[in-house]
């Protein structure tokens, strides 16, 4: 604990610690934590474990649409001891299945320590459960809060978590979870969380809005529905990628970049020139054509370079095999379809089964467009570099080659448990 700071009343019930319950397995790693803590009578370290947590409190729909960006904070009498109130906490392996109303916020402690409404209302956690507490709330005891949270404040750090009650671990979902895994690690969510509460439902909105300008259901659902058609990345992307995969497949073997160039920039001459004949009935080409047509074969041109730059990259740091390519970028597409069935479900423009539904096709596109997840991974991350990184190799790189390390490496991760065909 911090200098000069009162411990916290943390002792379930009247302060006898409840018996051990073998059987329990926890859902998450959190759950864990705070069970294993709470079982030593360690609230500092079960403290150490909500500070870094993100903690969600439910609310009506009507107050988060009334108000977005506004926090209510419910009381309730659930606790041992009739009649006092609490605010209910819950952790993210404890969430209900998301339902139309009531739908969540999510909160850290330290926030927490700093809006507490009352003196007299308790923090209860994880009511209900092995791991569960509750808390007396008075000025000095969320003094004590704030110091956890001070302390365990950490910059950004990516981790593989696993829903290990009530998330699947098999089959076609798990599959299709997995396919937006690379996200969830880099993000440390759970990656097989298909009920999905994310940042909560006014962050969730907030979030397909500023990223994606989806405001209404039919909204999110065409966007859905171009990811799983790999519509949403660059066409310019695929043609040039299509080329490649064409020379590989016809002449069996490693293509040269040479080659790779004049064999795409005679493709787009040549369209160049079969569109002018379809609309004037005779081959003659404007110069203001002519210069379209040298620039769209410049912009390829440069585009090669940079696609084979970050295969250069991508075999140095292990991500690609060697003598390997990445020969279609749909996988980004694909893997944020996972995800964005996912931030619909969080922002209740779509229903659980709706998302799932989503969430299995994604797999099962996956599937039939690569060999492996190694395959997928590499497609993936040069799809995203190629919109957002612009060869810096900065965070929009680095992050995604963490992710892709740690779930190729973890003995729990979905990679290396699911197979890919």
């Amino acid at each position: 604990m911090g200098p000069d700071l009162p411990a916290p009343s943390g002792i379930p019930g009247d302060g006898r610690a409840a018996a051990p319950v073998p059987a329990w397995q926890p859902p998450t790693d959190t759950e864990r934590d705070l069970y294993e803590a709470k079982m030593r009578g360690d609230w500092a370290a079960y403290f150490d474990v909500l500070a870094g947590a993100k903690l969600y409190h439910a609310m009506s729909r009507a107050q988060a649409d009334s108000q977005p960006g506004w926090i209510e904070l419910n009381a309730s009498l659930l606790g041992p001891r009739p009649g006092r109130k609490h605010l209910v906490f819950l952790t993210d392996g404890m969430l209900p299945a998301p339902v139309p109303d009531p739908v969540f916020f999510v909160i850290g402690l330290g926030r927490l320590a700093r809006d507490w409404p009352r003196d007299d209302e308790w923090l209860a956690v994880n009511p209900g459960t092995p791991c569960e507490a509750f808390f007396p709330a008075s000025a000095a005891h969320r003094l004590t809060w704030r110091w956890h949270a001070e302390r365990m404040a950490r910059p950004h750090r990516s981790r593989l978590r696993t829903l290990w009650v009530g998330g699947p671990l098999h089959g076609s979902v798990a599959h299709g979870l997995a396919c937006g895994a690379l996200l969830c690690v880099d993000n440390a969510s759970l990656w097989n969380a298909m009920g999905w509460h994310g940042t909560g439902y006014v962050r969730e909105r907030r979030r397909l809005e500023e990223w994606w300008r989806i405001t209404s259901r039919e909204q999110w659902s065409r966007t859905q529905e171009s990811l799983l058609k790999g519509e949403m990345s660059s066409q310019v992307w695929r043609f040039v990628l299509s080329v490649r995969s064409a020379l590989a497949h016809d002449f069996g073997g490693a293509v040269e970049v040479d080659h790779w160039r004049q064999v795409t920039a005679r493709v787009i001459r040549h369209r160049a020139a079969d569109e002018e004949t379809a609309t004037d009935g005779a081959t003659r080409t404007a110069p203001s054509r002519d210069s379209e047509t040298e620039a769209q074969v410049a912009g390829a041109q440069r585009l090669i370079g940079r696609i084979t730059r970050y295969e250069a990259r991508f075999r140095a740091d292990g991500l690609l095999a060697e003598g390997r390519f990445v020969h279609s970028v749909e996988a980004w597409d694909y893997g944020r379809a996972s995800k964005m069935a996912r931030w619909g479900l969080g922002a209740r423009y779509c229903d659980l089964a709706e998302a799932e539904m989503a969430v299995h096709r994604a797999g099962r596109v996956s599937q039939m467009a690569y060999r492996s997840w190694e395959d997928f991974s590499a497609a993936y991350i040069l799809g995203r570099c190629l919109h957002f990184d612009q060869e810096e190799f900065g965070d929009w790189y680095g992050e995604m080659l963490n992710a892709h390390r740690i779930l190729t490496t973890d003995p729990n991760s979905p990679w290396r448990n699911i197979p890919f065909k």
